[in-house]
């Protein structure tokens, strides 16, 4: 058995308590005793919490796997630009070549820094964000060279206690904690009771309803459209669903070509990807790889003409690439709308305002 499919397997038991999720169960106690005591040694103070001089948000999750903290990281940010904040991100960019602390910059590359926090950076304008396992270390890197930051965003940092932190926000998706079980018989890091270590914290699920019963608030999450791979590197909005099915049948050749679209998903639930396209009215053939998927090969042949991909895939397909090594095929990027519902807006402004009351 391959390691995807084993992961398949595992990813799959984590849905309800069958023979593979009890016969981890011992494993399961182990990593929740490893855990706790690493969580009792931070609170003793055995283990020194990193405090930086301005207020740090953690946004993270309690399963493995994608829940929507990257939606949700992008989404912070840009509200606190509107509050005319000056916000730094710093992330450990899974899957990266190294794990030093690197500073972004119009040079990097998904290999070199991690498609999740180069994605945030394009998204965000180009916001200071540092990367490197020690997320410590990076935000100090982060602050030395842009000192008059004023907070610090922390992708997927929740169990990296290591930086203390003033709010966490908490994201689940319609998942919720699965079979309620500790890796690796169940999704949860950590229990899904367990106190948070911070002095404020927000829950956040990225479903229509809340699949905990953590008391949060709710996002909506939808595809707006999408527009040319080469329109999209370089800053161009979306193109609405009807217009993007105009384009396209209106470069078909001959003029009635059918519209075949294969849609191509490298992110922890393809399936949901699957699903929003579905839901916008785009017919389409499905390709799922494995999350954080390189590119390092072009997966689709050559034959195919028209393909559908997310932004965290297309932040690792340079348009020169493409029209080098599949000339003739025409990629779209399909833009994710994730918008919190305002209460979560009123509830975390007052928790960025009561973390900067308390540093003065």
């Amino acid at each position: 058995m391959s390691a995807s499919s084993l992961t398949d397997r595992i990813t799959a038991a984590w849905l309800g308590r069958g023979p593979l999720a009890i016969a981890l169960l011992p494993l399961a106690g182990l990593y929740g005793a490893l855990s706790a005591l690493r969580r009792l040694l931070y609170r003793l103070g055995w283990l020194q919490h990193i405090r930086l001089p301005v207020p740090v948000i953690v946004v993270g999750n309690r399963v493995a796997g994608g829940a929507g903290k990257t939606p949700t990281t992008i989404a912070v940010v840009q509200h606190l630009l509107t509050q005319g904040l000056r916000v730094g991100v710093v992330s450990r960019g899974h899957g990266r070549e190294s794990a030093d602390v690197r500073l972004l910059d119009e040079r990097c590359t998904a290999a070199e820094v991690g498609d999740e926090p180069l994605l945030i950076w394009r998204r965000t304008g180009g916001v200071p964000l540092a990367v490197g396992r020690d997320r410590a270390a990076a935000a100090q890197a982060l602050l030395a060279t842009h000192p008059d930051t004023q907070l610090i965003v922390c992708d997927d940092g929740l169990q990296h206690w290591r930086l203390a932190r003033d709010i966490e926000i908490i994201v689940f998706d319609e998942r919720g904690a699965g079979n309620g079980w500790l890796l690796p018989a169940g999704p949860l890091r950590e229990p899904i009771s367990t106190p948070g270590m911070a002095p404020r914290s927000l829950t956040l699920y990225n479903a229509t309803a809340p699949s905990t019963p953590l008391a949060g608030h709710l996002a909506q999450r939808t595809m707006r459209g999408a527009c040319r791979l080469a329109d999209w590197w370089q800053g161009h909005p979306a193109q609405p669903w009807a217009a993007v099915q105009s384009a396209v049948q209106s470069a078909a050749k001959p003029p009635d070509t059918a519209i075949d679209w294969l849609a191509v998903a490298g992110i922890a639930v393809p399936q949901r990807f699957f699903d929003q396209l579905r839901a916008a009215g785009l017919a389409h053939r499905p390709l799922a790889l494995h999350d954080h998927f390189d590119f390092a090969t072009i997966p689709w042949p050559a034959s195919e003409r028209l393909i559908i991909v997310t932004e965290k895939d297309a932040i690792k397909l340079p348009p020169d690439r493409v029209a080098r090594e599949r000339p003739g095929c025409d990629v779209w990027v399909a833009a994710l709308d994730f918008s919190p519902e305002p209460a979560f807006w009123t509830a975390f402004d007052a928790a960025v305002q009561a973390a900067t009351a308390a540093r003065t």
